[in-house]
């Protein structure tokens, strides 16, 4: 028996005994309690019923490709790529780098978990199977990677659409790739680019969204964090009805960049930034910097207003920015 499918076994919550989990498996009582053990290592909080054997806290439902498929309008589904669900990866966004040239323009990658997934500036990002997801899409565009500035806040608001499609409030957004709740980071999204300057390029696009966080997993995130559980009142949406909003309202938000740009995101920003007229400081190379968050420009550029009347733009996205 593998982890996937112990965890297939697991899913609905119920009690499952030991004894009944080694017979279907052929294997040992040892055998099947280490394979829990390394379950609950990935951040699982499978329980232990004594005689009753082992059960998860709620119920969890795994991902099915051709479930994400059916749940997406007819037109999405049709611009949508390749589309693969894993059990494990490395990263998402490492598999469809590995895949060089090869994936179709917006095919997308979901794994239950990852073993090295990452987030800005070299972070980890915490991936424990079946609670959450963790996903990479590829859109090749012609224009250049010049053509590219305000991808990632574009996403950001993508993020968003999608949160609201699933009927999921409560969020917004800190420039310049963060979905934040009041309780904390609730999905990070890494853009990694390639190509030319003024030719074809491509962007593998990274998300990780908490739909289901347990306490010991918030103490190991090193920050604030939050969950769609959490906004939705402990009745989060189905993995697949997340993970379907998620990949539509990247086919839909991802071709409307192609055609429009940033430009095309500005004012939906604007309503969800959560820096705007809040007093800031921006540690980066240069030093720090104070002021007064004023939005974003039309390349995505943080604004910040200074002490002495003055406007700085702020571009790179290699700062740390906190509330002062």
């Amino acid at each position: 028996m593998q982890a996937v499918d112990l965890l297939a076994v697991l899913a609905s919550g119920q009690p499952v005994s030991g004894a009944r989990l080694a017979e279907s498996a052929g294997l040992t009582r040892a055998a099947i309690w280490k394979q829990i053990e390394a379950l609950r290592a990935r951040g699982l909080p499978i329980e232990s019923r004594g005689s009753a054997g082992y059960r998860l806290p709620w119920p969890v439902e795994l991902l099915e490709a051709e479930r994400i498929r059916a749940a997406m309008d007819r037109p999405s589904r049709e611009r949508l790529g390749a589309l693969e669900v894993h059990w494990e990866l490395d990263s998402t966004s490492s598999e469809l780098q590995r895949r060089g040239p090869t994936p179709p323009d917006l095919s997308v990658v979901f794994a239950e978990t990852q073993t090295a997934g990452r987030g800005r500036r070299g972070r980890t990002w915490l991936s424990p199977p079946g609670l959450n997801l963790y996903m990479s899409c590829l859109k090749r565009f012609d224009g250049g990677l010049a053509g590219l500035s305000g991808l990632s806040l574009a996403v950001g608001v993508i993020v968003l659409r999608a949160l609201a499609a699933a009927g999921v409030s409560g969020a917004g957004l800190k420039w310049p790739n963060d979905v934040l709740t009041p309780q904390g980071k609730l999905a990070g999204i890494l853009v990694e680019l390639s190509g030319e300057y003024q030719g074809p390029c491509a962007a593998v696009i990274g998300i990780g969204l908490n739909l289901r966080l347990t306490d010991a997993l918030r103490e190991q995130a090193g920050q604030p964090v939050a969950d769609v559980t959490g906004l939705c009142g402990g009745q989060p949406p189905s993995r697949n009805r997340m993970a379907a909003a998620l990949v539509q309202a990247l086919v839909d938000g991802l071709q409307q960049f192609e055609q429009h740009g940033f430009a095309a995101f500005v004012d939906d920003y604007a309503t969800h930034d959560l820096l705007r007229d809040v007093p800031l400081t921006l540690s980066g190379a240069q030093g720090d910097l104070v002021g007064i968050g004023a939005g974003v420009d039309a390349r995505g550029a943080l604004q910040v207003r200074l002490a002495d009347g003055g406007t700085r733009a702020v571009d790179s996205a290699d700062v740390t920015v906190r509330r002062a």
